[in-house]
C-alpha cells in the first residue's frame, strides 16, 4: 500500500513474475493489478479489485491500512483481472455496495454471480459523495470493453480510468520515474488491446478536455503525475497520422522468401524508409503489434504451403486485421513451388485494414533477377505512396 494523496492509497498488487496475460499476450516486464482506496470523512470507496490470483495481497493491504469498513466498491470494468477478487472483498466487507453502470452490472452477475441487491448503478456524469471527497463517474466505452467507465476524484483532481492509459509494467515506484520505459510499455499495451478501438478512444479522449487532471491512476502500471505525457501519447497513437515506416513480418521455409525479404528491406532502407522486420516463427507478438501503431505500410512475406500461406504468415495477417492499425498501404511478397493462391488468401484476410493493396511480388522457387527487379519496383511504389501523403521526401 502506498499513498497517492491524503486519503488516497494504492492497495493493489505487483506481479513481477507474470509472463503471459490471458494466455495470449507476452509480458516481458511483468504487470500490476491496481486497486485504489479513497477515504472520505464520511464514506470509504475501493476503486476496482485485483486479479483473483492476487486477492490475498489486496486484502492484506486493506487490513494493514486499518480499513474496518468499505461502503462502496467501484467496478470500472468487468474483466476478471480487475473484478475477480470482488467476491473476496464483499465477503470481508459485507456492507459494501458495488457501484457500476448497468451494463457492467449485468456482466459482473454473469461472470461472478454477485447478487442483484449488492449493486448501485450509476449514469454517465453521476456523482457520489464520500463527505469531503466526491467521485464523478464517466462512461468511456470500448477502452477496451463496451462497459468500461472511469472515475474522477474532484477535490484531488485524480482520474482513475481503469485500462485506459495503462501499461503492463511491474515497477517498484508508485509514480512514473522513467518516461521512456513507460512510453514503450504503454504503447505496447495500446497496440495489443486498445488499437482496434481507435475511433472510440478519440471520442473518449475528448470527454477529458473539460477535466482538470493532476494525476492519472490506471489499472495497470505506474501512476502518472504528469498526465499530459500519456494523454499526448494516446492522441498521437489514435490519430490518423502515420510515419514513413514499413513493417515486414515474414517467414521462410527453404530460404527463398528470406532472400526476397533481405533484398526488399535493403531497397527500402536505400530509399530512406524506416523498416521493422519480424521473423514470424520466433516473433514477440507484442513487438509486432507495437510496430503496427505508426507504420504507413505493411508487407507480409510468406512461402506457399499446400497452395496457401504459411500458418505463421496467416496468423500475422489475422493479427493485423484484428488490431486494425491505421496502415495506409499493404502488399505481399513470397515464393511458391508449383502453384497456389497464397497471395489471394492473405489479401482476403486483411479487410479491416482499409489499406490500398499494392502489386504483390511472387517468385517461383529461388528469386531471380526479374523478381529482384519487381521488388525494386514495389519499393519505388511504396516511396511514391508515402510521398503522396506527405511523410517522405
Amino acid at each position: 500500500m502506498r499513498q497517492i494523496k491524503q486519503g488516497v492509497y494504492a492497495v493493489g498488487a505487483i506481479d513481477w513474475d507474470a509472463r503471459l496475460f490471458d494466455r495470449l499476450i507476452p509480458l516481458p516486464d511483468g504487470t500490476s493489478y491496481n486497486s485504489y482506496l479513497v477515504r472520505g470523512n464520511e464514506k470509504v470507496a475501493l476503486l476496482d479489485a485485483v486479479d483473483p490470483t492476487r486477492s490475498d495481497i489486496l486484502i492484506d493491504n486493506l487490513v494493514k491500512l486499518g480499513i474496518a469498513g468499505i461502503d462502496y466498491v467501484v467496478a470500472h470494468h468487468a474483466e476478471q483481472d480487475h473484478s475477480g477478487s470482488l467476491p473476496d472483498v464483499l465477503l470481508l466487507y459485507p456492507g459494501a455496495k458495488v457501484v457500476t453502470n448497468p451494463r457492467c452490472k449485468t456482466m459482473l452477475v454473469d461472470l461472478l454471480g454477485i447478487e442483484d441487491d449488492k449493486f448501485i448503478t450509476v449514469q454517465d456524469g453521476e456523482m457520489l459523495s464520500l463527505g469531503d471527497k466526491t467521485l464523478k463517474f464517466l462512461y468511456v466505452p470500448w477502452v477496451h470493453w463496451p462497459e468500461t467507465m472511469a472515475t474522477y476524484l474532484q477535490e484531488d483532481k485524480i482520474l482513475f480510468p481503469c485500462d485506459f492509459f495503462g501499461a503492463h509494467l511491474a515497477a517498484g515506484n508508485l509514480f512514473v520515474d522513467d518516461e521512456a520505459v513507460v512510453y514503450e510499455s504503454a504503447k505496447r499495451y495500446y497496440a495489443e488491446i486498445m488499437m482496434p478501438f481507435r475511433r472510440q478512444i478519440n471520442a473518449n479522449l475528448a470527454k477529458l478536455d473539460d477535466l482538470e487532471i493532476d494525476i492519472i491512476a490506471p489499472s495497470h502500471g505506474p501512476v502518472h503525475d504528469r498526465p499530459g505525457f500519456i494523454i499526448d501519447a494516446y492522441k498521437d497513437w489514435a490519430s490518423d497520422t502515420v510515419k514513413n515506416e514499413v513493417v515486414v513480418p515474414y517467414v521462410s521455409m527453404h530460404g527463398s522468401t528470406a532472400k526476397m525479404v533481405s533484398y526488399f528491406v535493403d531497397a527500402l532502407i536505400e530509399r530512406g524508409i524506416t523498416v521493422r522486420q519480424f521473423e514470424l516463427s520466433t516473433v514477440d507478438i507484442g513487438k509486432l503489434a507495437t510496430a503496427l501503431v505508426d507504420a504507413a505500410t505493411v508487407v507480409i512475406g510468406s512461402p506457399t504451403v499446400l497452395t496457401g500461406p504459411h500458418p505463421c504468415a496467416a496468423y500475422a495477417a489475422f493479427l493485423a486485421n484484428a488490431l486494425r492499425p491505421k496502415t495506409r498501404f499493404a502488399s505481399i511478397i513470397g515464393s511458391y513451388g508449383w502453384g497456389g493462391k497464397m497471395v489471394e488468401q492473405l489479401a482476403a484476410m486483411l479487410p479491416n485494414l482499409k489499406a490500398e493493396i499494392l502489386e504483390p511480388v511472387l517468385a517461383k522457387g529461388e528469386p531471380k533477377d526479374a523478381d529482384f527487379a519487381a521488388l525494386d519496383i514495389l519499393a519505388d511504389r511504396i516511396l511514391a505512396k508515402h510521398k503522396e501523403i506527405g511523410i517522405a521526401n
